[in-house]
């Protein structure tokens, strides 16, 4: 049973939740962990990829479309298949993707823009139901 991870940011700008997905993965991809993003949509999937190639100027994180290429380390996605990708799971959809279980971790970013919020709440909720271990992280900066 997966463990999710709520992490609380310090903002209300929803593209904090973009910026902290690339500072998450980054830890997990240098643990040797493979992470899937879960987006909304395709928008939210282009405008993460754009960050992903200037997070940090000094390293790549290899990254891409789970449909282009399904062993990326950090593989995009829209669907509900995630592929092969079983570690580390970032949902920045606004709700559970059908293939949480599979995952060994969850995390899911919150920021306190009314909508983001509600839905992780409801998050929260389907998580704590199924009875998953779940702990939240209140950041105090980004």
């Amino acid at each position: 049973m997966p463990q999710v991870d709520f992490y609380i940011l310090p903002s209300a700008d929803p593209a904090a939740r973009l910026n902290f997905a690339c500072k998450l993965a980054e830890k997990a991809w240098r643990l040797g962990h493979r992470i899937y993003v879960h987006c909304q949509d395709a928008p939210q999937r282009e405008a993460l990829d754009a960050r992903l190639w200037s997070f940090r100027a000094e390293a790549f994180l290899p990254h891409g479309m789970l449909e282009e290429d399904a062993d990326a380390p950090i593989a995009l996605g829209l669907g509900d298949d995630p592929g092969s990708h079983h570690d580390l799971l970032i949902n920045l959809a606004l709700s559970v993707p059908p293939c949480c279980a599979r995952f060994e971790r969850i995390a899911e970013l919150v920021v306190s823009e009314p909508g983001i919020r509600q839905a992780t709440r409801a998050n929260y909720r389907f998580y704590r139901e199924r009875g998953y271990a779940l702990q939240d992280h209140r950041l105090s900066r980004l």
